[in-house]
């Protein structure tokens, strides 16, 4: 069994692809959502194993319960929600597609998050992974963004993320 991190997918959400980077360029260069969504699904889908973890630290989607259960059917793994800001469906909604929703978790003392804690509250873990910064980082090397368009739209293995951690 693998252990895999993602965050930010935003299924469903059609302006994201309006979105602009600080150089002016657009942020995820899709011709549509639909097609954002299922470059998503098969590149998850590539990586993960029907028997690995895999934790959304969360904006999981922007479409109704239904829609979102319809994607979140065709991942592959266990699935674990971190909630993210835009998480706004009903806890009970969300049973139907992660085995626990959780606000945090720490894994080997490494803290997992949607959004960075503040530097002077990392003191107790070797780093935190993290969202919601989509392709923007922390300048510190004690965060570890795994934003969807920090980690090529492909869940990251937490192998990796445990090693640059490591490294520190």
């Amino acid at each position: 069994m693998n252990t895999w991190l993602i965050s930010d997918t935003h299924f469903g959400h059609a302006n994201i692809l309006n979105f602009k980077q600080d150089d002016g360029t657009v942020l995820r260069s899709f011709p549509s959502v639909g097609e954002m969504d299922e470059q998503m699904i098969r590149n998850w889908n590539a990586v993960v194993g029907f028997e690995d973890k895999v934790y959304h630290l969360g904006d999981v989607a922007m479409l109704n319960f239904t829609r979102t259960q319809e994607i979140f059917s065709r991942l592959n793994g266990t699935k674990i929600l971190i909630k993210g800001n835009h998480d706004n469906l009903k806890l009970s909604q969300y049973q139907y597609m992660f085995k626990d929703v959780r606000a945090y978790h720490v894994l080997d003392s490494i803290l997992l998050a949607h959004i960075p804690i503040h530097p002077l509250s990392l003191e107790r873990w070797k780093g935190q992974v993290h969202g919601h910064l989509h392709n923007r980082v922390v300048p510190d090397k004690r965060y570890f963004n795994v934003s969807v368009e920090r980690i090529k739209y492909t869940p990251i293995n937490f192998t990796e993320v445990r090693k640059y951690f490591e490294a520190l």
